[in-house]
């Protein structure tokens, strides 16, 4: 039961604190202003160079949008333990680190959602991109699903950023690289081979497919392979993250390290 309390409302918590220095009207403009502006970029430099359609650009840069949320909150609710000096205060607790860290995901992964959703629902209205109304709950789910595999790789770059001063331009360049290698904007078979294979091994790869392929017509069963494969990607990123936050807390008794900033 303590475990569960940790998980839930710990975690509230711990997304709560963000804006005791983070005003939530930023985000306003930084989660859905601008993964609308990003849609309409791409959609129009596809549309300038004959590449794509709108679809392909809505659903790529909806989803890959949920990235941001996903990686610098996840990220901020760790390191900002160390910026405010409680981290020692935290990991003196007999609390368990997995219920501890991971209920931290939560409202995480909710954010990350709901951005993409946003995104796939507006840019779908203002490009008039036509999306068969009994692929939206499976779309739905699909986008979850991304949003817990980008929260995987949020928790890698929160545990790196105990140790590293400004977490903000790893989370940048993280972002792009997404970007870049997700199939965001070019698809993969249209990617030299080393930038697909990569990309494989990347979160929201198979979740941007899979909703492409759900807004071509194809049902939920026929993208089961590519929703499993994105969970799984969220798991070994969510896996590494854990252990890393594990080995870091190990060398801090060590060293008393882990909380210098």
């Amino acid at each position: 039961m303590t475990s569960l309390r940790i998980f839930f409302v710990g975690g509230a918590m711990s997304y709560r604190a963000l804006f005791d220095w983070f005003s939530p009207w930023i985000l306003i403009p930084s989660l859905l202003v601008s993964p609308v502006a990003q849609i309409l970029l791409f959609v129009y430099i596809g549309r300038a160079a004959g590449v794509g359609d709108d679809e392909f650009y809505v659903i790529g840069n909806a989803l890959n949008y949920a990235a941001i949320p996903c990686l610098f909150a996840m990220s901020a609710t760790i390191a900002g333990e160390r910026w405010s000096q409680t981290l020692g205060i935290v990991l003196a607790t007999p609390a368990r680190r997995l219920p501890l860290f991971l209920g931290r995901s939560l409202p995480v992964i909710l954010n990350g959602w709901v951005v993409a959703m946003f995104g796939v629902v507006v840019g779908a209205l203002l490009l008039d991109v036509d999306i068969p109304a009994g692929a939206w709950p499976a779309i739905t789910l699909v986008v979850a699903v991304a949003a817990t595999s980008s929260t995987g790789l949020g928790l890698v770059m929160g545990a790196v950023s105990l140790r590293v001063r400004d977490s903000a331009t790893l989370g940048n360049v993280l972002f792009l690289v997404l970007l870049v290698f997700c199939g965001t904007n070019v698809a993969l078979t249209d990617l030299p081979g080393w930038m697909a294979a990569i990309g494989r091994w990347l979160p929201l790869t198979h979740g941007i497919e899979a909703a492409r392929l759900l807004a071509d017509g194809q049902s939920l069963a026929g993208v089961r392979d590519l929703v499993l494969r994105e969970l799984g990607v969220g798991f070994l990123y969510g896996v590494a993250g854990m252990s890393m936050l594990a080995w870091m807390e190990r060398v801090s008794r060590t060293h008393a390290t882990l909380d210098r900033i």
